[in-house]
């Protein structure tokens, strides 16, 4: 694939952050990825499994600063072992900050759908939450209905602030035409999101999973993530003992739970394009929030993997069916072989994801939420 007309959007990973390369091993994942670098091509992606793109424009949440979070979090990524060997990696580098807030939306859009076209998995590293917006203008332009996830500690929609990370989502879920099939935010906390925008969100038939909620199973949030097209996780949703950058608020998900997120958003097949942001290298403590962050990466990468294993529905012999009548519903629930995953059929007949919970409540005659809320959304 030729991305030569993405060169004016793009600027090479600093000679800096790859200084150590030559001492990567074989066994590093910086000894594996292919990168663009100064006075170097851009990476090969015909076989890249996912691309990695630096966005380091902060503006969004008020913040100028000369630090490149996107390569902070690839100094500490590239040193980790390389266990996944049959994903592969490039690196494009970092997306050129713009004039103003629009322009650097507009070059992350153009990257991102040029990926995007080429059928590619894609990780957004750096920059404040606002930059989804360039990631879902990617679709839109092309006119591409999606549902997106987001993981954040509070729900974007404060008008009363003057920083547009504080309000993007505002524009993202009212904007005419609109190519947002879906929404469901995870992991927001209630003393920092106001009663009216959980209204909001629930008159638009959108969800919204509070951070308690998730915690007390967090396995309950794969099916949320695996029919979506875009996920973005803003640090702020993770403990400041796990995140010091993060100085929102001390508590959120540990480490280990994020990881858990981004490795189902590597296991879905629908997620193409991640971000993660919110990331302010400035206000790290021992590039702890750094090394979080490559953490999440690497458990990227494992999701991607274990989606390989598995099967399509028309390999019936690799799942078990099990068939059920609720509220005087007939329906079947399927549970793949190979991953143990669970999808139920909605009345639409379509099957759609769900856990074993639902499966459960189902077989005491209950109609699980998560039948109900689609039934709505119909």
């Amino acid at each position: 694939m030729n991305l030569e007309s993405l060169l004016e959007f793009l600027e090479p990973v600093p000679i800096h952050t790859i200084a150590n390369e030559q001492s990567f091993a074989e066994t590093h994942i910086g000894g594996q990825i292919d990168m663009y670098v100064a006075d170097g091509a851009l990476p090969e992606i015909e076989n890249a499994d996912l691309v990695i793109i630096g966005c380091n424009d902060m503006r969004g949440a008020g913040i100028h600063s000369n630090h490149s979070s996107a390569d902070a979090i690839r100094e500490a990524f590239y040193p980790l072992f390389y266990w996944h060997k049959e994903v592969k990696l490039a690196d494009l580098g970092n997306v050129k900050i713009g004039a103003t807030l629009a322009d650097s939306y507009a070059a992350l859009k153009t990257v991102v759908k040029e990926m995007i076209a080429a059928g590619k998995k894609v990780v957004v590293i750096g920059g404040s939450h606002d930059q989804t917006l360039g990631l879902y203008q990617a679709y839109a332009e092309t006119e591409t209905i999606i549902e997106a996830v987001s993981v954040d500690a509070v729900i974007d929609l404060n008008m009363d602030s003057p920083a547009p990370a504080d309000h993007f989502l505002i524009q993202m879920l009212t904007e005419e035409p609109n190519y947002l099939k879906h929404y469901s935010h995870i992991g927001f906390q209630s003393y920092l999101t106001h009663p009216n925008m959980l209204q909001t969100i629930d008159k638009l038939r959108f969800d919204c999973v509070r951070v308690g909620k998730s915690k007390e199973d967090l396995n309950e949030m794969e099916p949320i993530i695996r029919t979506a097209a875009l996920f973005t996780f803003d640090i702020s949703a993770i403990q400041y003992a796990h995140a010091p950058a993060n100085w929102l608020t001390p508590n959120g998900f540990t480490g280990e739970e994020a990881c858990s997120l981004m490795q189902f958003a590597g296991m879905s097949n629908s997620v193409k394009v991640v971000g993660v942001f919110g990331y302010n290298v400035a206000n790290d403590i021992h590039n702890l929030t750094a090394k979080q962050i490559a953490h999440m990466l690497w458990y990227l990468l494992d999701g991607i993997l274990k989606s390989r294993h598995e099967s399509d529905f028309n390999e019936s012999e690799n799942f078990k069916q099990y068939h059920l009548a609720f509220a005087e519903f007939d329906t079947v629930f399927l549970q793949s072989k190979k991953t143990g995953r669970w999808w139920m059929q909605a009345y639409d007949g379509k099957f759609i994801p769900c856990s074993k919970t639902d499966y459960i409540l189902a077989c005491t005659d209950e109609i699980p939420e998560r039948w109900l809320r689609y039934a709505e959304r119909i």
